[in-house]
């Protein structure tokens, strides 16, 4: 069985004068299975979370996986990782992964030119 699990993503957007928390819902609830599908669409739906809080309502844009900044930090029960672009940022968190592992498999999504971008309907 395929199960999912929520993970929370923190976004502020540059301006505001708070953050507001979007679920992700759609991926495993073990991290440390993710594949590269995964966590395209966990960097994907951080950065859709972002545009969402910028611009209620909009149409989705097409997403590519560059220019913004990110990081994984340790965090009580596993991590969180940070992206970071000059509209605002987005902090998913915490995720039961080992910080080194998450940290590689982000680099790799990052680092897959071929990786198709997605569009949310």
């Amino acid at each position: 069985m395929n199960m999912t699990s929520v993970i929370e993503v923190d976004v502020w957007v540059r301006g505001a004068e708070h953050a507001n928390t979007h679920p992700i819902l759609s991926l495993p609830s073990d991290p440390t299975t993710w594949r590269d599908d995964d966590v395209r669409r966990l960097l994907t739906e951080m950065l859709l979370s972002l545009e969402r809080e910028r611009n209620p309502g909009g149409e989705p844009p097409a997403v590519t996986l560059r220019g913004f900044s990110w990081v994984v930090s340790p965090y009580a029960g596993g991590v969180v990782l940070h992206l970071e672009m000059q509209s605002g940022t987005a902090s998913a968190g915490p995720i039961a992964i080992d910080e080194a592992q998450l940290t590689t498999m982000v680099t790799k999504a990052m680092k897959d030119q071929d990786a198709p971008t997605e569009r949310v309907h």
